[in-house]
């Protein structure tokens, strides 16, 4: 049961992330979009520029849960690398319980009332020209936190599973 509550934890994470990958491509067509306009016939939009920085929002907050999924955070591993696996797992229940799970309720509690802010305003761009919908774009940090906690419960099923029902 714990397995399967992981695997489709991480599918979400999955989906995201090839999603992040779509707004990679997206982003490097826009800017190269841009860079032909303004360069090569002096034109310049700023909703397109707005777009390619949202984008890059996109790629880096939604993609963070990717990212831990797939193992590729950035970790200090002087003690972790050489470890046993069951360290390893220990370490990683350790982290995600007491360091992971609180620095996101502390991103979630502060970003909540910004978030909340922004859609009843129905914040725009301060730029003329600029894009709408601001809130979406905030409500990024807020996706954030959801996707890393979803990765962090599966990830600490998984230890749970390593550490107390896998035989060595």
């Amino acid at each position: 049961m714990l397995n399967k509550i992981s695997l489709i934890l991480d599918k979400v994470n999955k989906f995201v992330g090839y999603l992040c990958g779509f707004f990679a491509f997206t982003m490097v067509m826009v800017v190269f979009t841009v860079v032909v306009l303004r360069y090569g016939f002096n034109i310049g939009f700023i909703w397109m520029q707005e777009s390619y920085v949202w984008l890059h929002s996109f790629v880096f907050m939604l993609g963070s849960g990717y990212t831990y999924l797939s193992n590729e955070h950035v970790r200090i591993d002087v003690f972790y690398r050489d470890a046993s696996q069951k360290y390893k797992n220990l370490v990683d229940l350790i982290g995600n319980i007491f360091l992971l799970l609180p620095f996101i309720f502390i991103i979630w509690k502060y970003s909540y009332p910004f978030v909340s802010r922004s859609f009843q305003m129905k914040e725009i761009s301060r730029e003329v020209g600029g894009l709408p919908m601001l809130y979406i774009l905030k409500s990024a940090i807020l996706l954030f936190c959801i996707l890393l906690i979803i990765q962090a419960i599966s990830n600490i099923i998984k230890s749970v599973q390593v550490l107390f029902f896998k035989k060595s």
